[in-house]
Order: structure tokens, then C-alpha cells, then sequence
């Protein structure tokens, strides 16, 4: 029994290091009828490696879920948490979420986080006017920063590249407030909610402004609760800086609205709106894109909400992005 067991620890931590070696974000097990499919998430491509048993598969996801602190007997509602290991004397965090299939089969991504792992925001940017205009950002004393954009396109990288230039080059003290926490950072003071023990996104925002944080990062906006408590941590005078789940940055606004922020709440607190994308570079190299609502260009959007009229933006597109020509200007519209 005790060497099935080793068995199962052994596959388990050889997928992760494969992974980390193939500089993987994402591990994909996939139920089909009689056997789990293995894909690795490398820059915006979805690479299959190979096949697991049925039987392997669903006790090597129990182990994962083990590590995670998850509920192992219950299959048929989704579930995420978080475990960290270290490999080649190196600090992981990685981030498990399970969702149940037909036969109470279950899907599992496993997110892969080397800690400390920061980019600094010049190398995030590949266009000097982007890296500016974050570093304005999240210099300002207070308002409400949203990072948006699809799942997998870097929202998180960027998020903690800004933290920690708020860390080591303004001085400010930072505190994060995650569910779970995605990257741990030796030098940010970070919280996990736990509902089970009371740590709710309320109850850790109140505990919080008690600590003099000069910016709260709230890990993601992901309803109508978290929304929120993004505003009213924005309204008390801080910055905060949270993701949101959106098309662009103007589907961003629009989506603050429909998770029932109210327009003035929004018109006093947001200060920016940084859109990404991930995208393959002509050269074959990931690179982000970024669209950028701030300044004269946000208030006159906050204008034309209040207007109630169809909020049109010009962007000026200046590198060869996939099907983007470079110097032509394009249209986007909101939905």
C-alpha cells in the first residue's frame, strides 16, 4: 500500500517538474471516455503530451486536491486551491481549480508560479508609452487600477510587475488580498480569504485598513461581492489595484456597472483601465499588448457613459501584432 502511495506522490511531482521544464503555465488532465488526456499550456498554445489511465489519473487528482487542502470525496462541485513545492531549490506555487464531468469524472488545470518571479514593468512593456503610463498609474495616492483581458494574457504577471515598483522603487507599503494567493512575494504582506474561517473579502478589507496599507490589491473582481469591496476600499482613500474579466478596457467599465457599482462610485474612484492581450510576436516570441484608458482619454469615457451615448475609441497601432498593420489606425467600438 505504502509504495502505491509513493507511486502516485512520484508521478504526481514528475508531471509538475516536466511542466516546469517545458516552461508550461498551465497543466490541463482532460477525462475522455477511458483514459485522461495531458496538455501543457506554453505561451498562448495548448500542447498535448500524452495519456493517463482512468484509475492513475483520478488518484493522482486526489493527491493534488490532498496537497491543496480540498474536500477528495466530493467530485460533482468545482473546487480551487493552491499548494506550493520546491524543485531544483526553487519556490512554486501552484494553483489547482476542478471542475466535475458525465460519471463523476473531474477536469483539473493546474496554474504553475515560480515565486518572486517579477517582471520588471520596462520589460513588460515593449512600447516606452505603456510602461509610462502604468508607472503613472500606480504612483497615484488613491483610485481604482483595473488590469483586464482574457484568461491565460498576463493580467497577473503585470499586476505583481506593478507591486513590486510599488515596493522597491516608491517605498509603499502593499497589501494583497487573494483567493487563493496566485504568487507568493517575500516582500508584500499577503492575505487569503477563507470563508470557512470567517476571512471573507469584507472581513479582510475592514482587518486591512487597520494596517496603514498605502496600496490594496484585491486578486480578482469576480462578482457582484468583490466589486464592492474594490470600490469602498478606493473610496476610503486608498489605491487599489484589482483584475477583471472583460473584453477591452472599455468592456471593463461596462462590466463594473453590471456587477453593480454604481456609475458614481466608478466616476470617483477609477483612475485607469489597462487592457492586455497576449500575443506571438512576427519573431515567434510572447509579448503583451496593452490598450490603456487614463487621463483625458478616461474622462471623456466617463462622459459619454454618463451620456448614456455609444462610447467610440481611436487607438493607434505602432508594431506588426498578427494581423495588426503597423501605423494604421483602427476602430474599436464597445459592445
Amino acid at each position: 500500500m505504502d509504495n502505491q502511495k509513493n507511486m502516485i506522490e512520484r508521478k504526481c511531482l514528475q508531471l509538475l517538474e516536466t511542466a516546469i521544464r517545458q516552461d508550461a503555465a498551465d497543466i490541463h488532465l482532460v477525462p475522455h471516455v477511458d483514459e485522461y488526456e495531458v496538455a501543457f499550456k506554453v505561451g498562448v498554445k495548448l500542447k498535448r503530451t500524452g495519456t493517463l489511465p482512468l484509475q492513475l489519473a483520478a488518484r493522482m487528482i486526489s493527491f493534488y486536491k490532498y496537497l491543496s487542502s480540498l474536500d477528495i470525496s466530493n467530485r460533482r462541485k468545482p473546487q480551487s486551491g493552491s499548494f506550493h513545492k520546491q524543485f531544483n531549490d526553487e519556490n512554486y506555487s501552484f494553483r489547482i481549480s476542478t471542475i466535475p464531468s458525465i460519471h463523476l469524472k473531474e477536469s483539473v488545470v493546474i496554474r504553475l508560479q515560480k515565486h518572486d518571479r517579477i517582471v520588471p514593468v520596462d520589460r513588460l512593456c515593449n512600447n516606452e508609452t505603456w510602461a509610462t503610463q502604468l508607472k503613472n498609474a500606480i504612483s497615484l495616492e488613491q483610485g481604482l487600477l483595473l488590469v483586464t483581458g482574457p484568461t491565460g494574457s498576463g493580467k497577473t504577471t503585470t499586476i505583481y510587475s506593478l507591486l513590486a515598483h510599488c515596493v522597491n522603487k516608491l517605498g509603499r507599503h502593499v497589501i494583497t488580498l487573494e483567493d487563493p494567493v496566485e504568487n507568493n512575494h517575500s516582500q508584500l504582506l499577503q492575505i487569503q480569504v477563507n470563508e470557512r474561517a470567517g476571512m471573507t473579502y469584507a472581513a479582510g478589507l475592514k482587518a486591512i485598513l487597520r494596517h496603514s496599507p498605502d496600496v490594496i490589491m484585491i486578486g480578482e473582481i469576480r462578482d457582484a461581492d468583490t466589486a464592492k469591496t474594490a470600490v469602498q476600499a478606493a473610496l476610503t482613500g486608498h489605491l487599489v489595484v484589482t483584475s477583471v474579466h472583460a473584453k477591452d478596457a472599455i468592456g471593463c467599465f461596462y462590466r463594473m456597472l453590471d456587477l453593480g457599482a454604481s456609475f458614481e462610485e466608478l466616476r470617483q474612484t477609477v483612475s485607469c483601465i489597462s487592457s492586455q492581450r497576449l500575443i506571438e510576436t512576427a519573431a515567434r516570441t510572447m509579448s503583451a499588448r496593452f490598450e490603456i484608458l487614463d487621463g483625458e482619454l478616461l474622462e471623456l469615457t466617463k462622459e459619454q457613459v454618463a451620456k448614456g451615448e455609444r462610447v467610440i475609441e481611436r487607438l493607434e497601432s505602432e508594431h506588426v501584432f498578427l494581423n495588426y498593420e503597423p501605423r494604421k489606425s483602427f476602430v474599436r467600438r464597445s459592445p
